[in-house]
């Protein structure tokens, strides 16, 4: 407290004393809304120490609250979701196949076949069954209306709904999603993965753009295994499919309007993700290799280390990227890197949260192994930050490597 408003204190605020400080906080609150809608009095009081950053705090906590209801729905056995469409339902075998329905959003993803090497088996999950819903083989063939499904008809067949769910939701993409507490964007998610059954259709040019990605990604690796065998490189080998993906994240979101993207990873890929994506010359990469390289500010780190920046064109222009440097710690630059983007959107006055802006013309992307990813403790600690009016950025890109690996 500064010395004003210990002044303030001393000569008889006594409304400022610490068991009123909720009370206070929801004033302020309110006077944010609307400053008209509180004492006049407590308007020239709030307006002595307001920041121009200030936000409401509701918005937050609502959002907790909300994972709170949807943790405890889950516990008894039933969404929100699934209570308002089966709420007024009198047909128990209808009321099963919406259950169902339901559970295969919820927990499809145990399902989904994501291991090409099929070294585990799949998890058998008991809401996916028809015993489960008191639903049975007997009424495969029977005809439910689909309600809220997105199918493109108003009912089809048990076994029509099934065969859809597990192509869906059980196939090559997992689709976890219930947990989203935004309604708009839950039902964006059903409608848009329901509607075209799991299966997004390229066109010729953006299957042969793809082709042309994952043939570059492959290239490099195996030229980089037959000329350097035996040399630590941290392979993208079993996840060459990275480096188109990170190239369409960068393409859509310059098309969006985003002017820069910051990129932290660890050693994974990270060789790949510099010549095919950043456009670092291969021949500076194998001069490296060589020992050619004659550092000018000391030596000492390694190849897979190193950060790089460049600029590169997307249907909204031209959008600078930027790979930050990385010690060995493999999962450190997580909390750095959102530092980092923070500052960019400060700099461009488009910090998230700070009189509806979103943060969008900076656009984190973080990279995780799979093992570091589930066993370094600073990937949740970043994690914790991402609501604080301080440091959130926004939202971030993240994408995990499992090439079974590690």
């Amino acid at each position: 407290m500064n010395s004003t408003t210990q002044r303030k204190a001393d000569a008889g605020y006594t409304e400022l004393a610490a068991d009123n400080a909720h009370y206070i906080e929801a004033l302020y609150e309110q006077f944010l809304t609307d400053p008209n809608s509180v004492d006049e009095n407590w308007q020239q009081y709030f307006k002595q120490y307001q920041s121009p950053n200030d936000a409401k705090h509701n918005a937050i906590q609502d959002q907790f609250l909300l994972l709170a209801r949807n943790q405890t729905a889950n516990k008894a056995g039933a969404s929100a979701a699934n209570s308002d469409s089966t709420a007024n339902c009198a047909d128990p075998k209808q009321m099963g196949v919406q259950q169902l329905i339901s559970a295969y959003r919820r927990r499809g993803h145990r399902r989904a076949q994501l291991d090409p090497l099929d070294l585990h088996p799949r998890d058998k999950v008991e809401d996916l069954t028809l015993a489960y819903h008191n639903l049975s083989e007997a009424d495969l063939d029977t005809v439910f209306p689909t309600n809220d499904l997105k199918i493109g008809k108003p009912e089809a067949s048990l076994r029509e709904i099934i065969e859809i769910m597990e192509r869906v939701y059980c196939r090559y993409i997992g689709i976890e999603y219930m947990h989203v507490t935004t309604s708009v964007e839950k039902r964006w998610m059903e409608q848009y993965m329901e509607s075209n059954l799991g299966h997004i259709e390229f066109d010729k040019e953006k299957r042969l753009s793809i082709l042309e990605r994952l043939t570059a990604a492959e290239g490099l690796e195996k030229y980089l295994a037959r000329k350097y065998t035996g040399v630590k490189r941290f392979g993208l080998e079993g996840g060459e499919s990275f480096i188109p993906a990170v190239n369409e994240i960068i393409q859509r979101a310059g098309g969006y309007g985003t002017k820069e993207m910051v990129i932290g990873m660890a050693h994974r890929g990270r060789l790949n993700l510099l010549v095919n994506i950043l456009g670092k010359n291969p021949a500076d990469l194998f001069d490296e290799f060589d020992g050619k390289v004659q550092p000018e500010k000391g030596s000492g780190d390694v190849k897979y280390h190193n950060g790089y920046s460049s600029n590169v064109m997307t249907p909204g222009g031209e959008a600078h990227l930027a790979l930050a440097f990385n010690p060995s710690h493999l999962e450190i630059v997580g909390p750095v890197l959102q530092g980092s983007v923070r500052a960019r959107q400060v700099r461009r006055n488009d910090q998230p949260k700070d009189h509806g802006k979103d943060g969008n013309s900076v656009l984190p992307i973080v990279v995780h192994g799979d093992a570091a990813f589930a066993g370094q403790g600073v990937v949740q600690e970043t994690f914790q930050m991402s609501q604080t009016r301080a440091y959130t950025t926004g939202g971030t890109v993240h994408i995990v490597i499992n090439n079974q690996v590690g």
